[in-house]
């Protein structure tokens, strides 16, 4: 019954998680920040986003895998390379691209009187995107060792 319940929970982060990281990627691509206001709105709605759905999806899924760790009397490699993996994204996100997003919103306010985006808005904005990217490989990964649970090393033989 408590796997059960680990898994419902791992579920709902991930849905929380992974829903606010593709909602930052589709409001940036249809909206962008053609101009200051639209940077503006699009920085609050990233920034308000990244509090309600992204830190709490990627807590829960913190918290449900360590329940999960504690389940396991002998700790598989997936479950490692799992934790690892979201030690990486929380990493990211908590040291990188959480102070960033107030950053960009002050950026994008700033610019407002101009009417466009300064270069100081851009290459902020740039490093988010590049940072973002780099999430992706370990998020693809940490999913699919959740998921498949495969045996890995020397727990093959």
């Amino acid at each position: 019954m408590l796997k059960k319940i680990i898994n419902f929970t791992q579920e709902i982060g991930t849905i929380m998680y992974v829903g606010g990281i593709l909602s930052h990627i589709v409001i940036g691509v249809i909206l962008g920040h053609s101009d200051a206001s639209t940077a503006y709105h699009v920085g609050i709605y990233k920034e308000m986003s990244a509090y309600i759905l992204i830190l709490p999806g990627l807590a829960i899924k913190i918290v449900s895998d360590l329940v999960l760790y504690f389940q396991y009397e002998h700790k598989p490699n997936w479950l490692k390379l799992k934790f690892l993996m979201i030690a990486f994204l929380a990493i990211n996100a908590f040291v990188f691209l959480v102070p960033m997003m107030p950053e960009l919103v002050t950026l994008a306010k700033e610019s407002l009187p101009a009417g466009q985006v300064s270069q100081a808005y851009l290459d902020k904005a740039n490093t988010e995107k590049l940072i973002g990217m780099s999430n992706v490989i370990p998020l693809i990964l940490e999913l699919l060792l959740g998921s498949f649970k495969p045996k890995l090393g020397s727990e093959r033989q």
